[in-house]
């Protein structure tokens, strides 16, 4: 079957902010899916040690108080994601993550944060004695950005479903955005073959580029507007 046919498996985080490097996790969530569907799933609530903006609360509805009080403490949340995505990598399931830069670079950094194991680490040494990339990892938003470059309008996840048919229930819940990401880039697959066909590693690859190549042009574009400063950083999935 192609790819979009097997178990897949759904991540989203739900922050305490937009700079992954320094924002905090707050909800997490890992959903294995079949056909869409889910069939298991774990989900977190984490105490970031760290006040969540009144701005981000409005997002995702957490706010300190509740992470404080009934949140588990951010490292053994990372830990206990890590272990999750990792495990799933490690028997050659794809990871699904809508704008995956963002959550992995999150994670990896609040990993840092606490000292635990990296990503890379986790997944050990290839054949050649190489780290093992992170990966296979689906991106609907890379993909979605590189079939239909000419799409007016946003990017966002809600905007995706709209695009793809997907029901969005329950948005900036982290598992209700996991399993959404998952059923975008199913239909994304059914509406493009060149997707559905692809080999997991080689579509993994062509989104490092796709992004790579989103990033100078969406940089150039920011310049062009009046910031001659502004940077793109343009590596996936990892900043």
């Amino acid at each position: 079957m192609a790819w979009h046919e097997e178990r897949l498996v759904g991540f989203d985080l739900e922050t305490t902010g937009t700079d992954p490097s320094t924002a905090r996790i707050v909800t997490a969530a890992v959903v294995e899916t079949k056909g869409g569907e889910v069939v298991a799933g774990r989900r977190w609530l984490a105490d970031p040690g760290t006040p969540i903006p009144a701005e981000t609360t409005a997002i995702h509805g957490i706010t300190t108080e509740q992470a404080a009080d009934c949140g588990r403490p951010a490292r053994e949340v990372a830990e206990e994601v890590a272990t999750a995505l990792v495990g799933h990598w490690s028997m050659g399931v794809p990871v699904i993550a809508y704008n995956a830069a963002f959550d992995l670079s999150l994670l990896s950094a609040e990993l840092e944060r606490y000292g635990l194991r990296s990503l890379t680490e986790r997944l050990g040494e290839d054949g050649a004695g190489a780290p093992t990339a992170v990966g296979p990892v689906v991106d609907p938003l890379t993909i979605d950005r590189a079939v239909d470059r000419y799409r007016k309008g946003r990017r966002t996840l809600a905007a995706a479903c709209r695009e793809y048919g997907v029901v969005l229930d329950g948005a900036h819940e982290a598992g209700a955005d996991a399993l959404a990401a998952v059923r975008v880039a199913r239909a994304i697959a059914e509406r493009y073959a060149h997707i559905a066909a692809a080999d997991l590693w080689e579509l993994h690859r062509d989104q490092t580029r796709w992004y790579g190549e989103w990033a100078a042009d969406y940089q150039k574009w920011l310049r062009r507007q009046g910031n001659p400063e502004a940077v793109v950083e343009g590596t996936w999935p990892l900043r």
